[in-house]
């Protein structure tokens, strides 16, 4: 006869008696009795023939998703996706606290014509119709139940083309709601959901400081693609993390306004907006965020520090990256910088790891240390290398593009520079 076991709620520890705290994650007071473990098969079980194997199908006898994806009704998420959602796609969508999760969730709803069910765990029906009739939704399927089983059976009766869960950390699925079972097996079940219906499914999930998605590693895993939407300024940004069908990194704008999110069309010119101009310390760099080229302002600050170690402070950009062009500046070109505070940020608020901003970097701490500023018509592109020397990057011909449509005439790239020295000398020296 199997023996009673007890599993902790929140990782899933199994013991065989109740503990006052699990010693896997530390959680107390966690543990509650479950099924007992199925007994292992006798030799005589072992001997009978098994279940039929799953059939085998062909590759040329399989559908392709792509030539049926659907918009999202917002042109800055289908870009991020990839062109828009795949049906059986699982989303996870994380972000701050009020920064505006639920907000893009009903003006997807609001613009897509397919058949939109709103699973709405932490808001009431009331609440979900103030915000709608500011954002002028018309009308939408709510869903209130929060318990995993009576859930995926009303969804199998009658399944949606596209689901919201609006939070994944609600739902009561083999533990407490948000505890690490719950979300595990909660995302596992919206995924085969997703597979055999061919419904779009978007969660939503809370992230920690550490700015990830609460929860086992194991859920970004199961989902196809993970999406985080950021606060930039005065932006919003959609970021993704993981895309099984399109590029990572892509970036979708918003601006938060009163009727709600409204899409960026124009995100180089609109971060460009307040960029001051004959000011040293400033550079403006053609990134590349995904598949887009953005116009981006690179701004350099240097101080006589009052400490033994100067400071090196970074924002929106590689840090190791910032430190690297730093010591070329100081090794290969003479730039005295060893009793000198140096701030580099990228200006708006983005966060870009992108290696062809390092010629912006190092002319905007260049123009910051010597006092003069760099031309307003000039934009900067290129990899900066141990050496001195300025290296190709990938997508030059796109920034170029992008640095053309911004209203820039003069660029600096490894098309025509080879030299960080040389670049130095042409407008600063």
């Amino acid at each position: 006869m199997a023996k009673t076991h007890y599993a902790c709620v929140e990782c899933g520890y199994r013991t065989p008696k109740p503990l006052g705290r699990c010693p896997s994650c530390g959680a107390w007071a966690s543990f509650q009795e479950v099924a007992p473990f199925p007994p292992s098969p006798t030799r005589a079980a072992r001997g009978k023939p098994q279940a039929e194997p799953a059939a085998l199908l062909s590759l040329s006898q399989v559908d392709e998703a792509e030539d049926r994806r659907f918009s999202s009704g917002l042109a800055e998420v289908d870009r991020v996706l990839g062109g828009g959602f795949v049906p059986g796609e699982v989303v996870l969508l994380g972000g701050e606290p009020g920064v505006g999760k639920s907000t893009l969730l009903l003006e997807m709803a609001k613009r897509m014509p397919q058949r939109v069910y709103y699973l709405a765990g932490e808001e009431s029906p009331a609440q979900i119709k103030l915000r709608a009739k500011r954002l002028g939704v018309k009308d939408l399927l709510l869903l209130r139940e929060t318990r995993l089983e009576p859930l995926l059976a009303l969804l199998e009766a009658a399944p949606p083309e596209v689901l919201f869960v609006d939070s994944v950390q609600t739902l009561e699925a083999g533990g407490s709601p948000g505890s690490l079972v719950a979300v595990r097996e909660a995302t596992g079940a919206f995924v085969r959901f997703a597979k055999a219906s061919g419904t779009a499914v978007v969660l939503v999930g809370h992230v920690t400081k550490e700015g990830v998605v609460a929860g086992p590693k194991s859920v970004e895993h199961a989902v196809d693609a993970t999406l985080y939407l950021e606060t930039a300024g005065i932006y919003r940004v959609l970021r993704s993390a993981k895309n099984r069908f399109g590029p990572v990194g892509e970036l979708g704008v918003f601006r938060m306004e009163e009727e709600g999110l409204v899409e960026v069309k124009n995100p180089s010119e609109a971060f460009l907006l307040e960029r001051p101009l004959g000011v040293p310390g400033s550079a403006i760099a053609l990134a590349l965020a995904g598949e887009r080229a953005l116009a981006l302002e690179v701004q350099a600050l240097a101080a006589k520090t009052p400490f033994p170690a100067p400071r090196r402070v970074v924002q929106g950009l590689d840090p190791r990256r910032v430190d690297m062009v730093l010591a070329v500046l100081e090794r290969r070109l003479g730039l005295p910088l060893g009793n000198l505070d140096v701030y580099v940020n990228l200006a708006g608020g983005l966060r870009v790891l992108d290696p062809g901003l390092d010629l912006a970097v190092a002319l905007a701490v260049y123009s910051a240390v010597v006092g003069r500023p760099l031309p307003p018509d000039l934009a900067l592109v290129g990899e900066v290398g141990l050496l001195g020397e300025v290296r190709s990057v990938v997508g030059l011909e796109r920034r170029l593009r992008e640095g053309e449509r911004a209203g820039f005439a003069r660029f600096l790239h490894p098309g025509n520079t080879r030299a960080l020295g040389e670049a130095v000398e042409r407008f600063l020296g």
